[in-house]
Order: C-alpha cells, then sequence, then structure tokens
C-alpha cells in the first residue's frame, strides 16, 4: 500500500509493506542512503533520523509510524547546499574518522541542540550516549558539539 512521507520537507510516497522499518524505505526506495544500517536492533544509532524534530531510530520505525510526521534525514540538516552550523563545527574539529556512524551522531547531536541550544558537558554526554563510534572519536564530536552551541 503507498504511504506518504515527508522527508526533508518534500512528500515522497514509497509503496512498500506498512512494517518496513522507515531506514529501509529511505535507502532501498528512495536512495537516500545518508542514514546508516549499523545494528538493526536500536543499539548504535547509525540510524538516527529526526521524527517531528525528535531524534529516531529508522531501523525499528515502521513507516506507518512515520507518515504524517515531518521526518528529517542528515540530507536535510543543510540548507539549500549551506552547511549548518553543526556541521560545520564537524568539519573544523575533524569528528569523523572513518565516518561510518557520523550521521547518526549530527542527527542526535542536531535534535539535542534544536531542544537544548546551550547544553550542559552532561546533557552532551547522556544525549550522545545511545550513538556508538567504532573509531572511538567522542571526544572531537564532543569538541564539536560544543563549538555549535558556542555559535549559537
Amino acid at each position: 500500500m503507498p504511504t506518504t512521507l515527508n522527508i526533508n520537507g518534500t512528500d515522497q510516497t514509497v509503496d512498500v509493506d506498512e512494517n518496513t522499518p522507515l531506514l529501509w524505505a529511505l535507502r532501498n526506495d528512495l536512495g537516500m542512503t545518508g542514514t546508516k544500517f549499523g545494528c538493526g536492533l536500536s543499539q548504535c544509532g547509525a540510524c538516527t533520523v529526526h521524527v517531528d524534530g525528535v531524534a529516531a531510530r529508522s531501523c525499528i520505525t515502521p513507516v506507518s509510524a512515520a507518515a504524517g510526521k515531518q521526518i528529517t534525514t542528515v540530507e536535510g540538516l543543510s540548507d539549500s547546499g549551506t552547511l549548518s552550523n553543526l556541521q560545520q563545527a564537524w568539519i573544523e574539529v575533524q569528528a569523523p574518522q572513518c565516518g561510518y556512524c557520523q550521521s547518526g551522531q549530527l542527527m542526535a547531536a542536531s535534535a539535542l541542540l534544536a531542544a537544548n541550544p546551550d547544553p550542559s558537558d552532561d546533557e552532551i554526554v547522556e544525549a550522545m550516549s545511545g550513538n556508538l563510534c567504532r573509531c572511538g572519536t567522542y571526544n572531537r564530536i564532543f569538541q564539536a558539539i560544543k563549538l555549535a552551541a558556542s555559535r549559537g
């Protein structure tokens, strides 16, 4: 059954089973490969997107639960090709190493800063605790979030 999803401000229709994880609709049906498959169990955070502004794991979010909501993927963080403040900070501190987890990290950090523009160190640690990085770039990710927060 076709389902219309609003992704990054644009309505897109997918013809998938309503229980299909949003991750697979994004990647396989819409060709939006910025959102990554990590564990498939909502444990690593690589698949993080925003659903109505809240960080959500797309690997366990069925398409039916996302219908009628505003979905933002990593592709939607920049505005007309202009990097967001957070993306610019990510580059400046060279947060990524291999980069595989970075879209999920960016989406979790973006949701944090949208909800709390000036988070404490503990709030950053708490908000990012569900996103794993195999390369261990946690310190640089933390620095990038602090830099983005300092710039408002």
